[in-house]
């Protein structure tokens, strides 16, 4: 009977371990089917390059006053009559009214304390005496006329000469169809894409399938041959001329 029992035990066990060898070969050749799946997918980053001009300018600019401390209504005066002889100079210059804008003035309080001059109020400086008044206005020029308000603003020195103490901020360009290209410069960078992944797998003696998917990256807006990227993408105002440059990572299945 004892011996039964134990021939019973080593056939039992010869049974599990031969369904655990057929299962561990199953989940293994599963593995390596699942693996040999997500391998028939190729992923490549293309990309594309377009140069554009500029079509929007901005053009930032202040003239100011400073006067003493019993002189501010003549302060005010002066400012009105700069702003005219501001405004004379852009119209003269083919500014139309509706691309100016004008900030009202600014006004801030010159006092004096043992530490030299500061602008604000005694308890913010702790303490002083007032010396006077420094008045700020500020004009914003936007025009499509590219090209024509560069010019005026290289030749708005003239305005010093005519006794206004003018500031130039200095020029900003943009591109207002970014939304438009930017579907563009996607079929470009994917198209680029799809050419490499082509390449590769056809070297290996492969043919490339159809597009699996394609994300798009940030822009970077330089100017023309300009290094300068960023991780957030980059936008570049200070030229007219620019290059766009589209990246787009893209994935393909292999046949």
């Amino acid at each position: 009977m004892e011996q039964k029992t134990s021939h019973s035990y080593f056939v039992w066990s010869a049974v599990i371990l031969g369904a655990s060898i057929v299962i561990g070969t199953g989940i293994v050749a599963y593995d390596i089917y699942k693996v040999k799946a997500l391998n028939n997918v190729i992923q490549v980053t293309g990309s594309a390059q377009k140069e554009i001009a500029s079509d929007i300018v901005k053009w930032r600019s202040n003239f100011s006053r400073t006067v003493g401390p019993n002189d501010l209504k003549t302060g005010y005066a002066q400012m009105k009559s700069d702003l005219d002889r501001v405004m004379k100079f852009l119209r003269d210059n083919g500014v139309k009214d509706e691309e100016i804008t004008i900030q009202p003035v600014t006004m801030n309080q010159i006092y004096s304390s043992g530490n030299g001059s500061y602008f604000g109020k005694p308890e913010y400086g702790g303490g002083g005496t007032l010396q006077g008044y420094n008045l700020i206005q500020s004009v914003m020029v936007e025009s499509s006329e590219v090209q024509k308000i560069t010019k005026v603003a290289q030749d708005s020195s003239s305005l010093i000469n005519d006794g206004v103490v003018f500031s130039s901020n200095g020029l900003e360009y943009y591109y207002t169809k970014l939304a438009d290209l930017k579907v563009e410069m996607l079929g470009e960078a994917t198209k680029n894409a799809a050419e490499r992944a082509k390449r590769v797998v056809e070297s290996a003696g492969g043919t490339i399938g159809g597009l699996r998917s394609a994300d798009m990256g940030v822009l970077q807006i330089t100017p023309v041959n300009s290094p300068d990227v960023s991780d957030y993408g980059y936008y570049d105002t200070s030229s007219i001329e620019k290059q766009i440059t589209a990246i787009v990572h893209a994935s393909f299945s292999v046949q």
